[in-house]
């Protein structure tokens, strides 16, 4: 099980503004302890194999059903992962042998918006997984890396930072992804990220990115659970669609559905 986290931790915003961001602590661990009492062994992978950082905004009790019990246990789980603590790079799993993975799981926060959606051997592991129809699993902003398969994904970075829809749009003329469902952290949830977290605008809306790219993106109203499956593929919105992410990815990967 091939688990993926941004390396990065400034999010850049408009107006020269920035956010310290990294990865939910619920959509990383509710994930991987489901994944490893389901008997997958977990390989972390980030871009520079430094430790990923966190999002410090999600190490609450919001983020597990308002319990500080399941809080604790989450963060005692976390400290448990070896494998977080020396993550491999990128490039080094999009190098070797990557049919040893049963799936590719990439959690959110705001971090992918930073390096994943702009790296080119994610860009190589998810085309594979593509290809070979393995199930791949994106949660929130992560969805966003998805555009790591572009023909050039960093000048899609570029473009979209700028306002550049229509270079954006040429350059995912090719996207591997175009015409698949999926969900995203939605344009309202971002307004009040923006408004309550962030205290400035995002470069860019995932949602927007991913539908200019060619995706047919769909959202539910904010902070409620809601997940996408097409094919290979399977996407949530938010923080809170942890457990509904997994009750459908699990299954694939045992070949029940």
């Amino acid at each position: 099980m091939l688990i993926v986290l941004s390396s990065e931790s400034i999010l850049p915003l408009k107006d020269g503004h920035t956010f310290k961001t990294g990865y939910y602590l619920n959509e990383l661990i509710v994930l991987a302890r489901r994944f490893s009492a389901a008997g997958y062994e977990l390989v972390f992978a980030d871009p520079t194999g430094n430790i990923p950082p966190e999002d410090q905004a999600s190490v609450s009790p919001d983020y597990f059903n308002g319990s500080k019990v399941k809080l604790d246990q989450a963060l005692k789980y976390q400290s448990s992962l070896d494998g977080l603590k020396h993550p491999t790079t990128l490039r080094w799993a999009a190098d070797h042998d990557l049919n040893q993975y049963a799936a590719v799981f990439v959690p959110g926060g705001p971090a992918p918006m930073i390096d994943l959606m702009a790296d080119r051997n994610l860009g190589r592991i998810l085309t594979y997984f593509h290809t070979h129809a393995k199930t791949t699993a994106l949660l929130c902003h992560a969805t966003i890396a998805l555009l790591s398969t572009t023909r050039n994904p960093e000048l899609e970075q570029a473009a979209l930072r700028v306002g550049d829809l229509a270079k954006a749009r040429m350059l995912a003329s090719n996207w591997p992804y175009r015409n698949y469902r999926l969900t995203v952290f939605s344009d309202d949830e971002e307004e009040q990220a923006a408004k309550n977290v962030f205290h400035a605008k995002p470069q860019f809306l995932p949602a927007m990115a991913l539908k200019n790219a060619g995706g047919q993106v769909s959202t539910i109203a904010a902070w409620h659970s809601k997940v996408v499956r097409d094919r290979e593929l399977v996407t949530g919105q938010n923080p809170f669609s942890d457990t509904a992410l997994m009750d459908v990815v699990l299954p694939i990967m045992q070949g029940k559905q």
